[in-house]
């Protein structure tokens, strides 16, 4: 099974934070770098390329949801960027994820790169049950809208998604072996759980089977980031003994 190394999120709108945390995390396994929406609508492009520059793949987390068009031209762009992985929300429906998919390549094609892996997001690891049926007004379970959501980007012909570990068996149940889950909501066993409900620690999401995890606060808000990220690229990275 491919497993990544960590993916580190760099949700901080500060740029000398930024080289900061870059100058700490080079180290090896090197880290995915994940810049989303707060990081990319400060700085924009640039953010990417100077995290490109240091010697770091993005994952570029945008969760492009909007009409088929518009996500179709918006992807073309994020293709031209040379990111290594991007996402997109599920519930946008096939139309949407296949335009996704076709801009991604697109983009790349036309800039003489590898297009990037286009990721689905299923459910957001802040949705709970509560929220789901209370006010999403959704009849079905969690773990039954996270399975329908990975089987429709499958079909659309996604390579992956972005879901809890948790939810890693279900969706292993309906998808082919290949198919790539990747899992945010990491937290270290003496990590705060913050404002994500759906939370597993690095060797528990190894043990779930997910491909890659995306951890936050505990490495860039740990007095020692690159500390923090070898201790959890370790946990997830190792065999099972």
């Amino acid at each position: 099974m491919i497993r990544m190394t960590p993916i580190v999120a760099l949700d901080v709108a500060d740029l000398g934070q930024v080289t900061v945390l870059l100058e700490q995390l080079s180290v090896e396994p090197r880290p995915t770098i994940k810049v989303g929406m707060e990081l990319f609508y400060h700085f924009g492009p640039a953010i990417v390329k100077q995290i490109q520059q240091a010697g770091f793949s993005v994952f570029l987390d945008l969760k492009l949801h909007d009409i088929p068009n518009t996500v179709a031209r918006t992807m073309k762009v994020i293709g031209e960027l040379g990111v290594q992985l991007t996402t997109i929300h599920a519930a946008g429906g096939a139309a949407m994820l296949e335009a996704g998919q076709r801009g991604l390549i697109s983009g790349a094609r036309s800039a003489g790169i590898e297009p990037a892996k286009l990721l689905a997001v299923t459910q957001l690891t802040s949705i709970d049950e509560y929220v789901l049926h209370e006010q999403q007004h959704v009849n079905i379970s969690l773990s039954e809208s996270v399975q329908s959501y990975a089987r429709l980007s499958e079909a659309a012909g996604l390579p992956g998604v972005i879901c809890s570990a948790q939810e890693v068996e279900l969706i292993r149940a309906v998808v082919a072996p290949s198919f790539l889950c990747i899992t945010p909501g990491i937290r270290p066993v003496d990590a705060q759980q913050d404002d994500q409900k759906r939370i597993v620690t690095p060797t528990q999401a190894r043990q779930l089977g997910s491909n890659g995890i995306v951890v936050g606060r505990p490495i860039t808000q740990s007095l020692d980031p690159r500390k923090a990220y070898q201790q959890i690229a370790t946990e997830f990275m190792e065999e099972s003994k």
